[in-house]
C-alpha cells in the first residue's frame, strides 16, 4: 500500500468539507479590489449568464473551499483552473494544430486532487447546463475521472523523455467522438486555422495615413487607453524579449510596437489589465501579441499554497508572469514560442504600482469546443478527453507515479470523486443564486450583454 493511500482512503475523497467561515461574495469582492473598477460589472454580468459561466469565473472561491478538502499530500505542478472550457486548440511551433490545456493564470504547485476536483465538478455543472439528468452527469464525471486514472497509470510506465514529448493532435481528438462530434470538431478546427494575425488585422485593426497601423476601438471590450505611450512600451518590449529563447528574441528584434489597446477577456479574468499590442516588421508584416496581467494565483491568495516557480520548487516566484509561463511550458506538450514575461505598472492607477504580466501570441490558430454543442455522449467523451490531457500534464511531475499508485486499479476513486462533484455542483449553484441576490440588493454591480 502506498504512503498516500495509507494517509487517505480513496472512499474519503467523496467527503465535502467546506470552511466554517465560507463567504463566496467576500472572495469575489477581494479580487475586485485590485481590478479595473469600470470592468467589474462586466465580470459579474458574464458570470451570471449561467451556473456554468459562474463556475468558470469562480476559481478563487473553489481554491478557498479546497483548503479544507481531504488530500493525500502529494503535490504536482497544477493548472489551477482545469475546468473543461480551459482546453482547446492552438498552433504548435511547427504550425500544426494541437489540443491541450490552454489557461495557466492560476497555475502553481499544489495537491493533484485540486485539479481533478476542478475538472470533475465542471463536468457535473456543465452537464446540468446541458439539461442532462443527475444520473447522466454522474456517469460523465465517472468517465472523466476514470480517463484520468487509466491514462496516468499508463503514462507513468513511459520514460520521462517519452512523457515529455507526448502530445495530442486533431486526429487523436477525432478518435474520441462519434460522427456528430467529428462534424463539430471539423468546424472548430477549420475556424481555428483561420485565426491568425492577418485575420486580426482585418477584424480589429486598419491602415491609416501613410500606411500606419491602428487598432479599431470596440468599446467597452476593446479601447485605447493612456496607460502607457509607445516609447515606454518599446522599453517593456525589450524587457519581454530578454525572457525569450534566443531565436524568438532575434526574430522579434526586427519588429516595433505601433499601437496598443485594452481588451476585455474571458470570464474570471475580466477586470485584469490585458492589452492587445500591434507590431510591424521590416517589410510591413503585422504581428499581434497579448500582454496579460498576472495577479497572484488563487492557489496562493485563497488556497494557501506557496508561491513558487514551477520547475524550481523551493524557490519563490520572482514574478507572477514567470510563474504562469513556467507552468504553461511544463504542462503543455508544446507551447507558444512567444511566451515571455515582464514587470510593468498599473498605468490606470495613480502612482502606477508595479504589476506582473505575461506575453503571448494573440489568436494564433486558437479554437475551442463548446460543450453546449455536444450530444450527451459527445459531452461525456469530451470530459474524458480533457481528463486524459490533465493526466498527461500531471505526469510531467516527478511524484506522478505516487498519484498513479494511489488511484489503483479500480473505480473507487472515480466513484468517490463523482459523489463529491455532485455535492459541489449544488454548492456552486447556491453561490450563483447568492451572487444574483447580491446584484438585486445593490451589493454587486452588473453590466450584461458585453
Amino acid at each position: 500500500m502506498s504512503e498516500a493511500r495509507a494517509r487517505l482512503p480513496r472512499r474519503r475523497q467523496a467527503d465535502l468539507h467546506l470552511p466554517a467561515d465560507r463567504d463566496p461574495l467576500a472572495v469575489l469582492e477581494s479580487q475586485h479590489s485590485r481590478r479595473l473598477a469600470d470592468l467589474v460589472p462586466v465580470r459579474i454580468g458574464r458570470m451570471l449568464q449561467s451556473p456554468f459561466a459562474f463556475y468558470r469565473g469562480s476559481a478563487a472561491v473553489m481554491a478557498a473551499d479546497l483548503r479544507a478538502a481531504p488530500s493525500t499530500g502529494v503535490d504536482v505542478v497544477l493548472c489551477g483552473d482545469a475546468h473543461i472550457s480551459n482546453f482547446g486548440f492552438y498552433a504548435s511551433p511547427e504550425r500544426e494544430l494541437v489540443f491541450d490545456l490552454n489557461d495557466f493564470d492560476e497555475a502553481g504547485i499544489g495537491p493533484w486532487e485540486w485539479d481533478v476536483r476542478r475538472l470533475a465538478a465542471s463536468v457535473h455543472v456543465g452537464g446540468r447546463d446541458l439539461g442532462l439528468s443527475e444520473e447522466r452527469c454522474t456517469e460523465a464525471v465517472v468517465a472523466a475521472v476514470e480517463s484520468y486514472r487509466t491514462t496516468l497509470r499508463e503514462f507513468v510506465q513511459l520514460s520521462a523523455v517519452e512523457r515529455y514529448f507526448f502530445r495530442v493532435d486533431t486526429s487523436t481528438v477525432a478518435e474520441r467522438f462519434g460522427e456528430v462530434g467529428r462534424r463539430t470538431l471539423r468546424k472548430v478546427t477549420e475556424k481555428a486555422r483561420t485565426r491568425t494575425s492577418e485575420q486580426v488585422l482585418r477584424k480589429l485593426a486598419c491602415r491609416v495615413g501613410e500606411g500606419g497601423l491602428r487598432i479599431v476601438d470596440q468599446p467597452p471590450v476593446l479601447r485605447h487607453v493612456d496607460h502607457a505611450d509607445l516609447r515606454s512600451l518599446a522599453g517593456l518590449f525589450d524587457q519581454y524579449r530578454s525572457t525569450l529563447r534566443e531565436d524568438t528574441a532575434h526574430l522579434l528584434a526586427q519588429f516595433r510596437p505601433v499601437d496598443f489597446a485594452l481588451r476585455v477577456v474571458g470570464v474570471g479574468s475580466v477586470g485584469t489589465r490585458c492589452y492587445l499590442i500591434a507590431f510591424e516588421g521590416p517589410t510591413g508584416e503585422v504581428l499581434f501579441l497579448q500582454a496579460k496581467e498576472a495577479p497572484p494565483s488563487v492557489l496562493t491568495s485563497h488556497g494557501g499554497q506557496a508561491c513558487v516557480v514551477p520547475g524550481y520548487e523551493g524557490e519563490r516566484a520572482h514574478t507572477e508572469g514567470h510563474r504562469v509561463v513556467a507552468a504553461q511550458r511544463i504542462l503543455q506538450a508544446t507551447s507558444d514560442p512567444f511566451l515571455g514575461w515582464i514587470t510593468g505598472w498599473a498605468g490606470d492607477t495613480p502612482g502606477r504600482p508595479r504589476v506582473d504580466y505575461y506575453w503571448r501570441q494573440f489568436r494564433d490558430m486558437k479554437g475551442s469546443i463548446d460543450p453546449a454543442s455536444l450530444s450527451p455522449s459527445g459531452f461525456s467523451a469530451y470530459g474524458a478527453l480533457c481528463a486524459a490531457l490533465l493526466a498527461r500534464a500531471h505526469g510531467q511531475s516527478h511524484r506522478a507515479a505516487e498519484v498513479a499508485a494511489y488511484l489503483g486499479a479500480s473505480e473507487r476513486f472515480s466513484v468517490a470523486t463523482a459523489r463529491w462533484a455532485a455535492a459541489y455542483a449544488d454548492v456552486a449553484e447556491q453561490d450563483f443564486d447568492a451572487v444574483g441576490k447580491a446584484v438585486a440588493a445593490g451589493r454587486l454591480p452588473i453590466e450584461v450583454g458585453v
